[in-house]
């Protein structure tokens, strides 16, 4: 029998290959609210469309299908204090770069920073959050992305992680429901293990991003009797995961992104998820971006015998 699992690798936000090209161009809100200087955010914003389909255009060129947006395309649109139209009056820049993605078949994706924390305490960090899960979900829409995705941690453990668990739900709750279905939960490094995260996704119906670094760093009982559920909570669309290497082994340092993957840990992880035969999306989270996909792919193909298919994607 042949295995026709296939594996597609993705980058974040910045192409290494295409120097001095960035998508999260940005303007301080304190610089902002000197002037109030709208026109300055107007060709921050250009620009940034402008960049972005140069990405999406290397994206396609090179065969790189999966793909996670900037948070940061739109400065200041989470901004309490700055008010200003995002979406209609780019409705041009969005059409045309949805026509790319969807034309494509690219999954593009979005993961909101560590300021969007659910589970907060704290009202004005849990008003905030809500104004980022709007904007990402707003921009994903205007964009057309069929799947939607906002990936998301667990968040803060105050008053401990059980209560905070509870938090976690009973907000989500609260959320309009077509945010509620773009919702996927990662796993962390320090606090909420994939046992605790597969408990909260099973509760709410929502998939499971699995981070297998943090999975190293923050480990739960046995990893290999829940990946089949993990795995289960996508449903109708492929599940992604996402995949990096430490910086270096010192304590300090091992929870910190490598600009590169260590190829032998990723054969090991692919080891590990092609007994389930289903087609997996990773996100390659390294500084060298696109550089570090692209020797990873170099490497995969000297050291395996995986089938590519194309740059960026292989059958197991």
């Amino acid at each position: 029998m042949v295995n026709k699992m296939i594996i597609r690798l993705g980058y974040v936000a910045i192409s290494k290959t295409l120097d001095n090209i960035t998508t999260s161009s940005t303007i301080t809100y304190t610089n902002f609210k000197k002037e109030k200087d709208y026109e300055k955010i107007d060709k921050i914003v250009k620009s940034n469309f402008e960049n972005l389909i140069k990405v999406i255009n290397y994206n396609i060129k090179n065969n790189i299908h999966f793909y996670r947006l900037t948070s940061k395309l739109i400065p200041l649109a989470t901004h309490k204090e700055v008010q200003f139209e995002y979406i209609n009056k780019y409705r041009m820049y969005y059409d045309k770069i949805s026509k790319l993605i969807n034309d494509s078949n690219m999954r593009v994706d979005v993961h909101p920073d560590q300021f969007c924390v659910l589970n907060s305490t704290n009202m004005d960090v849990l008003e905030n959050t809500i104004r980022i899960l709007e904007y990402h979900y707003n921009i994903l829409n205007a964009l057309k992305i069929k799947n939607k995705i906002i990936v998301l941690h667990v968040g803060s453990s105050v008053f401990g992680k059980e209560k905070s668990i509870s938090r976690f739900i009973n907000n989500f709750k609260k959320l309009p429901k077509y945010i509620q279905n773009c919702i996927a939960l990662e796993n962390d490094d320090k606090i909420y293990n994939p046992d605790d995260v597969l408990k909260i996704c099973k509760k709410l119906n929502i998939p499971f991003v699995l981070d297998y670094h943090h999975q190293i760093c923050n480990p739960c009982k046995d990893i290999d009797v829940i990946l089949g559920d993990i795995l289960n909570t996508w449903k109708e669309i492929t599940p992604k995961m996402h995949f990096s290497s430490p910086k270096n082994n010192t304590r300090k340092d091992y929870r910190s992104h490598n600009d590169f993957i260590f190829c032998e840990d990723f054969i090991n992880f692919i080891n590990k998820v092609k007994k389930y035969e289903t087609n997996i999306d990773i996100m390659l989270e390294a500084k060298e971006k696109d550089n570090a996909l692209f020797k990873l792919v170099r490497q995969l193909k000297y050291r395996t015998n995986y089938k590519f298919i194309d740059e960026t994607s292989f059958n197991v």
